[in-house]
């Protein structure tokens, strides 16, 4: 259910219908949009009744919700999230672009992929410290150092720096170096892991991926348990889905984009990358990702991606990666919104 307050309720008011909800077993989140005030109610415990609530000073309307996805729902917050990933913003008129290889390998490696990203206008750099590889011989990460290295990197060049988090106990030394994290589509529904991040004391933002055989219902469940966690800066990510088709390692759904759109008022973004997973297609679904509204896009970036340790084949080249960001532009500026100009363009 969410309680919708009258645009003149008193702090006193708010206060006393959410001591009603939780003497009734239920929690409250707020969430305080342009000329309202919502509560959503949420959790287990006695039966709710609209009636109830709205004969309580200050309550406008009480409209029970359908949908299992409570707190990311539009009924629960009509306005769009803008996600602040320390000042870099996910969900306004800017599409925000993230790029970096799949993994860190080396100081020299992370630097010239975050030179090459903030270069063509990039403003996070991505990279995996900690990997999940589906055979257990293959490269894992640089766990700490990849971190400290993503950080001195981003740093240097100006970009925040979203990694992926695997597991609780790395959520901690994570947060020290990240500015973001990353639910890989692995665990998209490890709610353990989800309902620590949405808990953490620090509430940094997630991008949550989908999974690879997720419905669309089933990854906004798992944003709810983030959510309910009382974080409320998440971000999806289209990331493409399993097909019986070989042609591509996956199928980039491009429909989820406006269905999500219409759905939830969350943040979307796409990853053309692992979406196809062959490099000379990358950079067609980046651009279709921004034509059909995208709020930003995440490209895998390598500096020699012939020799790197994961990921390489669907790795743009530097200038490739520079080119791709010129198209989009182009795209993004027929919708009314922007992508952040390149050093070669701002000068």
């Amino acid at each position: 259910m969410v309680i919708v307050m009258d645009r003149q309720a008193t702090e006193e008011q708010i206060a006393a219908v959410t001591e009603k909800v939780h003497a009734l077993g239920r929690k409250v989140h707020r969430s305080d949009g342009e000329g309202s005030i919502v509560l959503g109610v949420v959790g287990e415990g006695a039966n709710l009744e609209p009636s109830d609530f709205l004969v309580m000073d200050g309550v406008n309307d009480a409209i029970r919700i359908s949908s299992p996805f409570k707190l990311a729902s539009r009924t629960f917050q009509r306005e769009d999230t803008i996600v602040d990933v320390d000042g870099v913003k996910i969900g306004g008129d800017e599409v925000i672009v993230m790029a970096g290889p799949c993994s860190v390998e080396s100081e020299e490696q992370i630097f010239a992929c975050a030179e090459a990203v903030a270069k063509a206008g990039g403003r996070i750099l991505r990279g995996g410290a900690y990997k999940p590889r589906t055979s257990p011989y293959s490269f894992q990460g640089l766990g700490v150092e990849g971190l400290k290295l993503l950080r001195a990197a981003g740093d240097k060049y100006g970009l925040k720096v979203v990694t992926e988090v695997m597991a609780i106990e790395q959520i901690d030394e994570i947060s020290e170096w990240a500015d973001m994290f990353q639910v890989g589509a692995r665990n998209m529904q490890n709610f353990n892991l989800l309902r620590a991040l949405g808990e953490h004391k620090d509430h940094k933002p997630v991008l949550l991926k989908r999974g690879i055989a997720a419905t669309i219902q089933e990854w906004l469940m798992s944003a709810e348990y983030i959510l309910a966690g009382g974080t409320k800066g998440v971000v999806l990510c289209e990331r493409g889905i399993r097909s019986y088709d070989n042609q591509t390692r996956n199928i980039l759904d491009l429909s989820a984009v406006p269905v999500i759109k219409k759905l939830s008022h969350l943040p979307i973004v796409a990853d053309p990358s692992h979406g196809t997973g062959i490099r000379q297609y990358v950079a067609d679904l980046a651009r279709a990702s921004v034509a059909v509204g995208a709020d930003g896009l995440m490209v895998e970036v390598h500096n020699n991606p012939d020799k790197a340790l994961s990921d390489g084949a669907q790795s743009l080249y530097p200038e490739q990666f520079d080119t791709l960001m010129k198209r989009c532009r182009v795209i993004a500026t027929v919708l009314g919104r922007n992508i952040a100009p390149g050093k070669d363009d701002a000068a």
